[in-house]
């Protein structure tokens, strides 16, 4: 999870551990606890909170000014193995035993086909651009950390992290998920370009400008 050698990685698994320990945390309480000043654990927080890691709430306190306090995001959570992973990763073993690898992949197939059809009565009416940005909302309330742009007549989907990696590292079929569920929305083949689980920094998913300007007018 963590590079132990390298000195900051090992002062921000500290800290994560610590707030995953106690829930929730104000600078002070982790500088005392991860034992360096407040001023580092800002610096890590920040860092932290930009990677979607961590977020905060202000907390009324005594009479003085509210202290803010830091927790775990989702994501945060999914930096640590916990026994719902290791629940899920078992009933996928055991599925895999009792049924062939044509169900399996339907059923995660059948998965985004549901969720995408909750959304798509919002999709009426819309551009191009508000799809897009309604795709990224959806997908972001999943746990996933995405953004999109348009570059060269394309417009380009990058999902910086995914809730899935953990379990796609032994079921790499949970990667057709995010995938299906932005192609149906879209209603055209979203390409899928780079993967974190082959080792790349993120995924990214390419869809020509000209076909979604096709369904747009249609």
């Amino acid at each position: 999870m963590f590079d132990q050698q390298d000195t900051s990685k090992s002062t921000r698994e500290r800290v994560l551990t610590t707030i995953l320990t106690r829930r929730q945390c104000t600078i002070n309480e982790l500088a005392d606890e991860v034992n360096i000043n407040p001023i580092s654990v800002r610096h890590h927080i920040s860092r932290l909170e930009a990677e979607g890691l961590v977020t905060s709430i202000e907390e009324k306190h005594g009479v003085g000014r509210p202290r803010r306090i830091y927790f775990l995001t989702d994501n945060g959570q999914e930096l640590f193995p916990t026994r719902y992973l290791r629940l899920t990763l078992r009933l996928l073993e055991q599925l895999k035993e009792i049924g062939p690898q044509h169900l399996i992949n339907q059923l995660f197939f059948q998965m985004a086909q549901d969720l995408a059809a909750d959304y798509a009565p919002e999709l009426a009416g819309l551009s191009v651009e508000q799809k897009l940005n309604l795709i990224q909302r959806l997908l972001t309330s999943e746990g996933f950390t995405v953004d999109w742009q348009h570059n060269d007549n394309q417009y380009i989907i990058r999902e910086t992290n995914c809730p899935y990696f953990h379990i796609g590292q032994n079921h790499p079929e949970v990667c057709t998920v995010d995938q299906t569920l932005i192609s149906t929305l879209l209603k055209i083949p979203a390409e899928k370009v780079n993967c974190m689980l082959n080792g790349d920094a993120h995924c990214t998913f390419v869809i020509p400008d000209g076909i979604l300007r096709e369904k747009e007018l249609a």
